[in-house]
């Protein structure tokens, strides 16, 4: 499989703290990789770094062979990267439309006005797209939507905006089983949209329905690569993330 993402050697540093420490990783062209490990086992730095939220102490990043800064979340999105957190990043006062379009609105005339008709006419055809049946107007406020539907708009607007990669940041957090069950359906048709996904979850189980490939970091190091779910079980993924047997033993 082509790489998309190819990240080589990446080291972060807090002063003397290292949160990664020599870190490779790779996502290939319209792959769903799960990136798993425990409370500071540094995959959320990880995904910072390739989201341009942070950036890199040292290591190269590549973009289908070449390589690219990415200094800032502006860089990130240059590149094709779009990042959906457990928050959504949304404005609840605002509506689905100017959520889905913040910072990027289409204008129109002379003046650069909005052009909310051209919003509302593409809201309507994402919320659709990424599983919300219920007619929700599109301006509707964010703030009287439930988690899920909160959840759903934060995807639309990385699928429409997203060029290459969509990296979730543990979509399912506080979610109910229907609304869960709906961004995993989005994270199931990502490839045949033509994405990759990098998945981060807590819920390793949901991990298991939707990942071509399971990644794990501990302390600030990946510690297995290209697990497939297919041919192991949830027990032994448990086993790598925390170093322990079941039975207290270290893993090997």
């Amino acid at each position: 499989m082509t790489d998309l993402i190819r990240m080589e050697a990446i080291r972060k540093q807090y002063g003397n703290v290292v949160a990664l420490d020599g870190v490779d990783f790779r996502v290939g062209e319209r792959e769903i990789v799960g990136l798993l490990g425990d409370n500071g086992a540094g995959k959320s730095t990880l995904i910072k770094v390739l989201s341009g939220a942070v950036p890199i102490t040292s290591g190269t990043i590549r973009l289908r062979g070449k390589p690219v800064e990415i200094r800032s979340t502006t860089d990130a999105i240059a590149c094709g990267i779009e990042t959906i957190y457990q928050d959504s990043s949304l404005v609840p006062q605002l509506s689905i439309a100017r959520n889905l379009f913040l910072g990027r609105e289409p204008t129109k005339g002379p003046f650069g006005s909005l052009d909310f008709e051209a919003m509302h006419a593409a809201a309507n055809g994402l919320l659709r797209r990424v599983g919300i049946e219920k007619d929700i107007p599109p301006d509707t406020p964010i703030s009287s939507l439930s988690g899920g539907e909160r959840q759903a708009v934060a995807i639309a607007r990385a699928m429409h905006f997203a060029n290459d990669l969509i990296i979730l940041d543990e979509p399912t957090n506080n979610l109910g089983v229907a609304e869960t069950q709906g961004v995993l359906n989005f994270v199931r048709s990502a490839r045949a949209s033509g994405h990759s996904c990098i998945f981060i979850a807590h819920n390793i189980h949901h991990v298991f329905q939707v990942v071509d490939r399971i990644v794990v970091m501990r302390r600030g190091r990946k510690v297995a690569d290209d697990i497939d779910p297919k041919e192991t079980t949830v027990e032994a993924v448990e086993e790598i993330i925390t170093g322990m047997t079941a039975d207290g033993r270290p893993v090997a």
